[in-house]
């Protein structure tokens, strides 16, 4: 049924709650596993009094995306799971949705934060954009 499974990461523990989940459907369905790592980076104008240090600031988050992908992958491979990681700059929602399309993903497994209150309304919720504009199945994990 699933061939592809979309899974978000941001590289914080509690995203990374739903990769034995991933596991186990991948592994159930015989699926690839396509780990998305969104580098959300400074908007360049921030830096207009020193394109230099934006420049550096940029490459550092990007790199640290990239090294963090590479280190996921591994480890998936490792244990013997189909997986591809990619890496993208932007709005973490809108990057989620386009690569499930261009992935021809079959589901997105992510994790939710769980935020309520103030909270929410001032972060706002990934994973209810995901939810409401996706077109294709979403599974959340609430990380407890």
């Amino acid at each position: 049924m699933y061939k592809k499974i979309l899974v978000p990461l941001d590289g914080s523990p509690l995203a990374e709650a739903v990769l034995p989940h991933a596991e186990a459907l991948a592994k159930s369905e015989g699926a690839e596993l396509i780990l998305l790592r969104v580098a959300v980076t400074p908007a360049r104008y921030l830096f207009a009094h020193n394109p230099a240090e934006g420049n550096n600031v940029i490459h550092m988050i990007e790199k640290e995306a990239e090294d963090y992908m590479k280190d996921e992958v591994a480890k998936l491979q490792n244990e013997g799971i189909k997986v591809t990681g990619i890496t993208r700059d932007g709005t973490p929602p809108k990057e989620i949705l386009e690569v499930a399309e261009e992935t021809h993903a079959d589901v997105i497994a992510m994790s939710t934060h769980g935020r309520v209150g103030i909270q929410r309304l001032l972060q706002g919720s990934i994973a209810e954009e995901v939810v409401h504009a996706s077109h294709i199945p979403v599974m959340l994990i609430h990380p407890n």
